[in-house]
C-alpha cells in the first residue's frame, strides 16, 4: 500500500509539473507585445521580451518623442493613457483626448482624430481641460476586414477605422456610443468613460465613472456588438426587484433614486472561460449612507459575469456599506499559482486600504481565509454604520495601516510641533472608524494605497509589483448649510445649489484645500460667466462635468459664485433645495443633512506629508505565499535628498510593468522619473528625467529585435506642470 501511495504521489508530481511545463509554454507566447490595456485582457502588465537585461538596461535611451502639442500651458491637462501596439502600430490618446496612430518604431504619426471636430461632441463646444482616457481597445472580425479602435471621450465610446482614423459611420450613433443613454432612468449628473472596457469575442463590454453624490447615476455594466454598436446585454449594479443582491437592501426603492457601484477601474477577463471580472466604486453619496441602510451590494465588489451573456456568476464585496470612498481602485490581474499542491486559476484584487485579495477564478472561494473584523459603529445621526469589515490573512499588506502619534512627521521639530498640533485635532484613529463632526484619519488617503495604474504579475514567478502612496487625508464632517426658505434670488438658490453639490470639496468657506482643490473666493477676478459656465460644462482637474445641471441652477450657480447682479442674472426657472434626508425631493433624489468639510492632504507648509517616510513605495508580494518579498522607497523629493535625508519616496500615481529580463519600470512619481527596479531585490539600476511626470502605465513591445518601453509623460496632477508627449526608451 505504502508503494502504492508513493507512486500515486510520484504520479501527482509529474503531472503537476507538465501542467505547469504547458502553462510556462503558454506564458511566452501570450505575453510578447502589449495589444490592450494592461498589456493583456488578464490585466497581467507582464511581458516575456528579454531584449532589456539586468545586464544591460543601464545602457537604455530615449528611442524617439512624440509630442501633440495640446497640453494647456496653465497646467490643467494630464495624460493617463496607457497605449497599445497592434502589427507595428502605437495606438493612444493626447491630453485633450484626440486619437493618434503612430509608427511604433519611430513615433511618426500616422493620423490623428480630433474629437472636437465633429459635431457629436458638445455641439462643437471646446473639449474639457480634464476628461481622462487611460487606454484604448482594439478589436477586428474574423476576416480583418473590419479593424476598429475604441475610445473614450466623455459620455462618448468612438469607435475609429485604424486605416484611416474616421469614425466608423454604421456603428452606434453615427460612429459612437452613447454612456448617458440605457441606464434606467433619467440622469441628474455627470457620466464619463474613463478606463476602457474589454473585448470578448465580437462583444464590448464597458463601465462608465459617474458623480458621487447623492444625484450619482446609475451605471449598470453594458455591453455592445462591436461591429454595430447594438446593446446586448446590461448587469444593474444597483439590484431591481427580482434580482439577486436587491434584498441586501433595506430601502426596497434605492434602484430608483441611487447611483453608483460603477465600473470606473477597468476590468479583466478570462477569454478561455468566458468570465469576465469587474471591480466596482462605492453608492453615490460616499460619506452618509443614511439615505442606503444595508450593505448595498454590488458596490464595492468584485463580480464576476458571463462575458456573452452578462449572467451573474459570482462577487465578494470588499467594504459593506462604503463610508470612505474605498472604490475598488484598478482592474484585478489573473494568475495561476500552485495552492495546497493543485494548480489554481485566481483572480487578485488590490484595493486603496492596502490590500490584496484572492479567489478561485471559477467559484469566488478565498484562496486564503478573510476574516470579518468587527469596527466602530458610532455613526452620526440616521446612519448605520456596518459592525464588520472584511479583512484578507494573506497576502501580507502592501501600506502601513495605522497613522498614530508615534508617526507624525519629524523632519524638523518645528515641523513636528506643527503637525502634532493638527493631527490631534482629529480625534478618530483607527481603520473604518465612521464619518464624524470630531473627525477621523483615512489612511492610506482617499487616493490609496492602491490606485488606477493596478499592480503587475509576473506570471512565471506569481510575483505581484504595487506601488503604494502613504498619505493621510483628513475626513472631517459638517452639517449640510441650511437654505434660506425667505430668499428667493437667484444668489441664495446658487449658494443652495452650492451647498448640495460643491461643498464637499471647496469647503463651507469656498477656499478649497489649497493643493488640489483651488479656492472660490474672489472668483470673479479670476474669470468671467462664460469661462466659468464652461468649467462647470466641461469639469477640470479633479472637478467632474456638471453639463447634466439644469441651465436654470447653473444661471443660479454663477450669479452666487461671480455675485453677479440680480437685474443681470435673468435664467430659467431654478428646482432646487435641499430636502430632509428621508424625502426625495423633485427629482426623485434624497439629500444628506452632512457633508465632508473638503478633500484634505495631511501636508505641512512645505507641501511635504505629513506623516514619516516613506511616503512612496514599490513593492513585491509572492502571491503563492502571501508574503511581502520587498518594499522600497519610490520617488525622491532632491531637495531633502540633499539635507541628508535618506530617500523619502512621493506620492505617485500609474502604475508598474514587470518583464522576463528581470526588471520592473515604473514612472508615476513627482519626481518626473521614470525607474527601473531589479524585480528580486528592489534595487535602481537605471532611471531617466522625462518631460513631465509619467503619472500613466508602461507600455511594452518588440518591433524587428528591439525592446521598448513607452511612457504618457503628462503631469498635470499634485501641482506637476503638464506636459503632451510620450517617450519611446530602448537601444
Amino acid at each position: 500500500m505504502r508503494l502504492i501511495s508513493l507512486l500515486v504521489a510520484a504520479l501527482a508530481v509529474c503531472i503537476l509539473f507538465d501542467s505547469c511545463k504547458q502553462r510556462e509554454a503558454k506564458i511566452e507566447s501570450g505575453y510578447k507585445g502589449w495589444t490592450t490595456y494592461a498589456g493583456s485582457k488578464d490585466g497581467a502588465r507582464y511581458s516575456t521580451s528579454e531584449v532589456i537585461t539586468l545586464a544591460n538596461v543601464a545602457n537604455l535611451k530615449q528611442a524617439w518623442v512624440y509630442s501633440s502639442n495640446d497640453k494647456d500651458t496653465a497646467g490643467r491637462t494630464q495624460n493617463q493613457c496607457n497605449p497599445i501596439m497592434i502589427d507595428g502600430m502605437l495606438y493612444g490618446s493626447t491630453p485633450k483626448l484626440k486619437l493618434f496612430s503612430l509608427n511604433a518604431a519611430t513615433g511618426k504619426q500616422n493620423w490623428l482624430f480630433d474629437p472636437a471636430s465633429v459635431d457629436t461632441v458638445g455641439r462643437n463646444q471646446p473639449m474639457a481641460y480634464y476628461k481622462v482616457n487611460r487606454g484604448v481597445v482594439y478589436w477586428q472580425d474574423a476576416d480583418g476586414n473590419n479593424r476598429r479602435v475604441f475610445y473614450n471621450v466623455g459620455s462618448k465610446v468612438y469607435c475609429i477605422d485604424v486605416v484611416n482614423g474616421k469614425p466608423v459611420s454604421n456603428f452606434g450613433d453615427g460612429g459612437y456610443l452613447d454612456m448617458t443613454e440605457n441606464v434606467g432612468r433619467e440622469i441628474h449628473s455627470f457620466v464619463a468613460s474613463t478606463t476602457p472596457g474589454i473585448i470578448y469575442k465580437d462583444v464590448l463590454i464597458m463601465g462608465v465613472r459617474v458623480a458621487e453624490s447623492e444625484d450619482a447615476a446609475p451605471a449598470p455594466i453594458r455591453a455592445y456588438d462591436a461591429l454595430t454598436g447594438k446593446l446586448l446585454w446590461s448587469f444593474n449594479t444597483i439590484p431591481h426587484p427580482g434580482e439577486k443582491g436587491y434584498e441586501t437592501w433595506e430601502n426596497k426603492d434605492a434602484w430608483k433614486h441611487l447611483g453608483g457601484a460603477n465600473n470606473w477601474a477597468g476590468m479583466s477577463l478570462d477569454e478561455r472561460r468566458g468570465i469576465v471580472y469587474i471591480p466596482t466604486g462605492s453608492i453615490g453619496g460616499d460619506f452618509y449612507g443614511g439615505n442606503r441602510k444595508g450593505q448595498n451590494l454590488y458596490a464595492n465588489s468584485l463580480i464576476a459575469l458571463n462575458a456573452a451573456t452578462g449572467k451573474y456568476i459570482w462577487h465578494f464585496q470588499f467594504v459593506h456599506h462604503d463610508l470612505w470612498d474605498r472604490d475598488l481602485p484598478a482592474n484585478p490581474n489573473l494568475v495561476t499559482i500552485v495552492h495546497n499542491g493543485k494548480m489554481v486559476d485566481i483572480v487578485a484584487q488590490i484595493t486603496k486600504h492596502g490590500y490584496i485579495f484572492m479567489f478561485d477564478r471559477v467559484t469566488g472561494v478565498p484562496i486564503f481565509p478573510i476574516n470579518e473584523k468587527g469596527v466602530p459603529t458610532n455613526g452620526l445621526p440616521g446612519e448605520q454604520p456596518w459592525p464588520t469589515q472584511p479583512i484578507p490573512s494573506l497576502p501580507k499588506p502592501f501600506a502601513r495601516q495605522k497613522f498614530a502619534p508615534e508617526d507624525v512627521t519629524d523632519l524638523s521639530p518645528e515641523t513636528n510641533k506643527d503637525m502634532m498640533e493638527k493631527y490631534l485635532r482629529v480625534k478618530n484613529r483607527v481603520m473604518f472608524a465612521p464619518p464624524s463632526k470630531e473627525g477621523g484619519w483615512i489612511f492610506p488617503g482617499f487616493d490609496g494605497g492602491g490606485e488606477w495604474g493596478g499592480a503587475a504579475v509576473d506570471q512565471q514567478t506569481k510575483i505581484m509589483y504595487i506601488n503604494s502612496s502613504e498619505l493621510p487625508w483628513a475626513q472631517v464632517m459638517i452639517d449640510v448649510p441650511k437654505t434660506n426658505s425667505n430668499d428667493h434670488s437667484l444668489a441664495g438658490a446658487g449658494s443652495a445649489i452650492y451647498n448640495q453639490r460643491c461643498i464637499a470639496c471647496h469647503g463651507a468657506d469656498l477656499k478649497g484645500n489649497g493643493f488640489t482643490i483651488p479656492s472660490l473666493v474672489k472668483l470673479e477676478k479670476k474669470y468671467n460667466e462664460l469661462q466659468v459656465k464652461s468649467i462647470i460644462d466641461n469639469g477640470r482637474n479633479m472637478m467632474p462635468s456638471f453639463k447634466a445641471l439644469p441651465d436654470g441652477e447653473k444661471k443660479a450657480l454663477l450669479t452666487f459664485l461671480l455675485k453677479i447682479p440680480e437685474k443681470e442674472a435673468v435664467g430659467p426657472t431654478v428646482r432646487v433645495g435641499a430636502q430632509p434626508a428621508e424625502k426625495p425631493d423633485q427629482a426623485g433624489l434624497l439629500q444628506a443633512p452632512y457633508t465632508m468639510a473638503g478633500y484634505n492632504r495631511f501636508v505641512d507648509k512645505d507641501g511635504y506629508p505629513g506623516i514619516k517616510p516613506p511616503w512612496g513605495t514599490l513593492n513585491a508580494v509572492d502571491l503563492t505565499s502571501g508574503k511581502l518579498l520587498w518594499k522600497v522607497p519610490l520617488g525622491e523629493f532632491a531637495a531633502l535628498t540633499k539635507k541628508g535625508i535618506p530617500i523619502t519616496g512621493t506620492e505617485n500615481y500609474g502604475g508598474p510593468l514587470v518583464t522576463k529580463g528581470g526588471l520592473v519600470f515604473i514612472a508615476a512619481t513627482k519626481d518626473e522619473k521614470i525607474r527601473a527596479f531589479d524585480k528580486k531585490t528592489g534595487k535602481v539600476v537605471w532611471e531617466a528625467k522625462l518631460p513631465a511626470a509619467g503619472y500613466a502605465t508602461p507600455a511594452c513591445y518588440e518591433i524587428d529585435g528591439r525592446q521598448y518601453i513607452v511612457i504618457a509623460c503628462g503631469g498635470g496632477k499634485i501641482g506637476s506642470p503638464s506636459g503632451d508627449s510620450y517617450v519611446a526608451f530602448s537601444f
